[in-house]
């Protein structure tokens, strides 16, 4: 796995000498594709009214989403590639863990959990593939691996289960009894009307 994730690096990695236009384009993904991320968060909840509840849980979530991450690569410590002296670093970025990658475990948590709502879903192919540009770019510019990168997706799919979990649940034990009650109003309703009409 290591090897594989040296290899990949290698691969993708801006190198002494980069292109002056692609390392523009993945320093500006590298520090600002998340703020990119926040931003369709909040013109959704602007736009999407019957969304707020929903949209207000998946913003608490990507503050979990990145708790988490930070928790994990805190505890794991792995260091990133500039620290190693396998490339330069092209933006700014503080020595600590990695493993995984924060900006990858929020961005595509939301991504999914857009994925997650029909009404949301045609905002999540444009957020997943911001969240891959992103993950790319900050490998690019030297901050993480891609092994860094898969993780932070890794535990995004795990967060967004959850979700998806509990929505299951929410469906299926609390819509059940209402629709439950909403026929057998409909039903009273019938039998009313039945009843006026054949005296």
């Amino acid at each position: 796995m290591n090897a594989l994730n040296l290899t990949l690096f290698q691969w993708l990695m801006a190198g002494s000498q980069p292109t002056p236009w692609v390392l523009s384009v993945a320093s500006a993904f590298a520090l600002w594709g998340s703020w990119l991320c926040a931003g369709v968060l909040v013109v959704a909840l602007w736009r999407h009214r019957a969304d707020r509840a929903y949209l207000c849980i998946v913003a608490a979530l990507a503050g979990f989403a990145s708790m988490a991450s930070h928790a994990i690569a805190l505890s794991l410590n792995a260091p990133r590639p500039f620290m190693l002296g396998l490339a330069p670093s092209y933006i700014e970025h503080a020595g600590r863990g990695s493993l995984p990658s924060t900006h990858a475990t929020v961005m595509f948590m939301v991504a999914l959990a857009f994925l997650l709502r029909p009404s949301l879903r045609r905002l999540s192919v444009p957020l997943l593939l911001l969240a891959a540009i992103t993950g790319w770019a900050r490998v690019y510019v030297g901050v993480h691996f891609p092994l860094d990168i898969a993780a932070g997706l890794l535990l995004a799919v795990a967060i967004a289960g959850l979700l998806a979990a509990v929505q299951w649940l929410a469906h299926r034990f609390i819509s059940f009894p209402a629709s439950h009650a909403g026929r057998a109003r409909d039903n009273e309703k019938t039998a009313a009307a039945s009843f006026w009409r054949h005296p």
